[in-house]
C-alpha cells in the first residue's frame, strides 16, 4: 500500500504491507536532485515492503522534488550534473551547500518520524532503519547522531570533513558502500569518513564503478543487513 503525506511544506511517501501487526520502519534518503518518488527509490520501498514486511517512509529533502527550490537549489541540483558528467569531484560549493540542507532536513526528519506513527501505529514500539547515500548519507549522518530511535543504518558514497563530527557520534550498526572509481567522491574521502564513524559495529562494502554504479547485489545484502538489525523476517524461500 501507497500513501502520500505532507507534513508543513515536505511532502513524502509511506510505503506498508497490506496485512496488520507491529513492524520496523525504515526510512529513506534520496540522492542530491532526486526525490522521495524516484524510481530506484519506490523500487526499493517496495522490495522491503513486500520481502520483509517493513514499513517505509521518504521525503523530498530541501529544495528538492515537489518543494520550493531557491537560486541556491537550482545550482545545486545542476553543479551536480555537471561534475558528474565532466567526472569530476564535488566542490567546496556543494559540500557547503549540502551541509545547509542537512541542518535544515535534520529536524523535518525527526518529526516526519513522529507523524508516521500516527499515520502507521504499528510501527510504534518497533525499530527504525535508515537507508541513504550520497544526498542521503549527508542528511542521514547528522540525523544519526541527533535521533536514538534509530537502532541502524546503510550509507555511503559520500566524504567530506563536515561530516567527520557527526559520524564519530553514530554508534549503530553501519553498512558503509563504497564505489572503488567513483569520481565524484574521492575513494580516500570515503575510507575517511568510514573510518570516523564512532560504530564499534561497523562494515565497509567497496565494489568497482563510478558513483551511480552500486550493483544489484549489494542493495540486496543491504536490505538483509537491516533485516537482521531491525528482527524482520528475511524473504520467503
Amino acid at each position: 500500500m501507497e500513501r502520500r503525506f505532507a507534513l508543513g511544506e515536505v511532502p513524502g511517501v509511506l510505503w506498508s504491507p497490506a496485512a496488520g501487526g507491529g513492524r520496523p520502519l525504515v526510512l529513506l534518503g534520496h540522492g542530491g536532485g532526486g526525490h522521495s518518488r524516484a524510481p530506484v527509490l519506490a523500487a526499493r520501498a517496495r522490495r522491503l515492503v513486500t520481502a520483509y514486511g517493513f514499513a517505509v517512509a521518504a521525503v523530498d529533502a530541501p529544495g528538492h522534488g515537489d518543494r520550493p527550490r531557491s537560486a541556491g537549489d537550482a545550482w545545486f541540483a545542476a553543479e551536480i550534473g555537471a561534475l558528474l558528467a565532466a567526472g569530476e569531484p564535488l566542490s567546496q560549493g556543494i559540500a557547503a551547500h549540502t551541509a545547509a540542507l542537512a541542518a535544515r532536513a535534520v529536524p523535518e526528519w525527526r518529526a516526519v518520524l513522529d507523524a508516521v506513527r500516527a499515520l502507521e501505529p504499528v510501527v510504534a514500539g518497533h525499530p527504525v532503519g535508515y537507508w541513504g547515500l550520497s544526498l542521503g548519507t549527508a542528511i542521514g549522518l547528522p540525523l544519526l547522531a541527533a535521533e536514538p530511535r534509530i537502532a541502524a543504518a546503510v550509507l555511503g558514497l559520500a566524504g567530506d570533513d563536515s561530516l567527520t563530527a557527526p559520524a564519530a557520534r553514530v554508534t549503530v550498526p553501519v553498512r558503509f558502500l563504497l564505489q572503488w572509481d567513483d569520481r565524484l567522491v574521492r575513494r580516500e574521502a570515503g575510507l575517511a569518513l568510514f573510518d570516523a564513524l564512532g560504530s564499534r559495529e561497523k562494515t565497509l562494502h567497496a565494489n568497482p564503478g563510478g558513483h551511480g554504479g552500486v550493483p544489484a547485489a549489494e542493495g540486496e545484502q543491504a536490505e538483509r543487513f537491516l533485516a537482521g538489525h531491525l528482527r524482520a523476517p528475511g524473504p520467503a524461500s
